[in-house]
């Protein structure tokens, strides 16, 4: 299918961009001068512009098409990855990091947007899983990989290597991807970006869906991102290159729960059960994380990975989300879902940096620290179930 072709390079490098800090975070940290807050900080700027950037990525998909809102906002990204690289300090590389994330808004979306116009709904989510899994290439990349390479390159030189395939990606993106014939709404008029978002945010069922939105992917992405390495690291007294092991594992898992997860869908066309179980069984391995990941290092290993594998929901919460949006609408609809799990992620990224620190500052071993952090992470995504299970499972009528 061309739009594999066309947009998974980009999305793969978009995973990586999400993911990969937490395991050059020690060199990282160490050239820019900066301490645990402004380390989430960095992390939380990509997802902050490519969490805003989704309204008018919305309104671009519905009356622009694909193509164009692809090809210029990765332009915009390919500048950022070089900046990053090359940047000297703090501001520049949030800077950065902040025009990465523009440049990675509307890549999963236009995919997203184009098997939702040219495919069959019971196919959304299967399409959409197997896209994930297959981007989370990135997130392998961004792991034991990326740490092996920081270490005998140097990490500057890696990330630059990383810009020149996002801009690659950029290119073959605008040279391939085809835009779908335009959508309107049951008059033959299209809704303006603001209309458009008035009709959303009357879509009731969204505000159940919420706080699961805000909150799971949002606590993976940041368990992942940002802080297992450090974990590893600080609490068991591994060096850069296990802790990016480690990595490795959570990824993979959180690879094949894509995978997984699709393969449940297509089998029971349902999204619910397993977004509830699945997000549940996540704030289950957070909490058993608090309790126990400071006791043993493989057993710390096993619950990043229990987690990553059972945390992977953000396509099937996607689909079902999905189900009540119409055609003229999927664009602004989906992009409108994506900025709450985005925002969500910038919100856990900063805020557990400043969490970090505030620790620290109370004197808390690292050790100490972490636990607390888990079990925050945990009290989130059970608290956030609980609300989920209200949700109607299709569109009234």
């Amino acid at each position: 299918m061309i739009v594999f072709l066309a947009l998974l390079p980009a999305y793969v490098l978009s995973i990586f961009y999400r993911s990969f800090l937490s395991v050059i975070a020690g060199p990282v940290m160490t050239d820019l001068q900066i301490g645990p807050a402004e380390f989430g900080t960095l992390g939380a700027a990509w997802f902050i512009t490519f969490a805003v950037a989704q309204f008018p990525v919305g309104w671009a998909l519905d009356r622009l098409g694909p193509r164009r809102t692809v090809a210029c906002a990765m332009a915009i990204g390919a500048a950022g990855a070089f900046l990053f690289a090359t940047a000297q300090s703090a501001w520049p590389a949030v800077f950065a990091m902040g025009l990465v994330g523009i440049g990675c808004s509307p890549i999963f979306m236009s995919a997203l947007y184009l098997f939702a116009r040219t495919q069959a709904p019971v196919r959304f989510g299967v399409l959409s899983s197997v896209f994930i899994g297959l981007g989370s290439l990135g997130n392998l990349a961004g792991a034991a990989p990326l740490a092996l390479a920081a270490q005998n390159y140097g990490w500057r030189p890696t990330m630059l290597g990383f810009a020149a395939m996002f801009l690659l990606a950029t290119v073959l993106a605008a040279v391939l991807v085809r835009d779908p014939p335009v959508a309107t709404d049951g008059s033959g008029r299209q809704e303006g970006l603001l209309q458009g978002l008035r009709s959303i945010v009357r879509i009731g069922p969204l505000w159940l869906l919420a706080p699961i939105t805000l909150s799971a992917y949002a606590i993976l992405a940041t368990g992942r991102g940002l802080w297992i390495a450090p974990f590893m690291t600080q609490v068991h007294g591994l060096d850069a290159v296990a802790a990016g092991n480690a990595a490795l594992a959570m990824a993979i898992t959180m690879t094949a729960g894509a995978f997984i997860y699709g393969a449940l869908q297509k089998r029971t066309g349902r999204n619910k059960p397993l977004v509830a179980w699945g997000t549940a069984a996540t704030g289950v391995g957070f909490a058993l994380l608090a309790l126990l990941g400071e006791r043993s290092m493989p057993g710390a290993v096993v619950l990043f990975a229990i987690v990553g594998a059972t945390g992977f929901t953000y396509a099937i919460l996607m689909a079902h989300a999905r189900l009540f949006f119409p055609d003229h609408l999927v664009g602004r609809g989906m992009t409108f879902v994506n900025f709450l799990f985005i925002a969500g992620a910038a919100m856990v990224q900063f805020g557990s940096g400043w969490f970090i620190a505030a620790q620290r500052a109370l004197g808390s071993a690292p050790a100490v620290a972490f636990a607390n952090l888990h079990w925050v992470f945990a009290a989130l995504l059970l608290g956030s179930t609980a609300t989920y299970l209200f949700t109607p499972e299709r569109k009234a009528g």
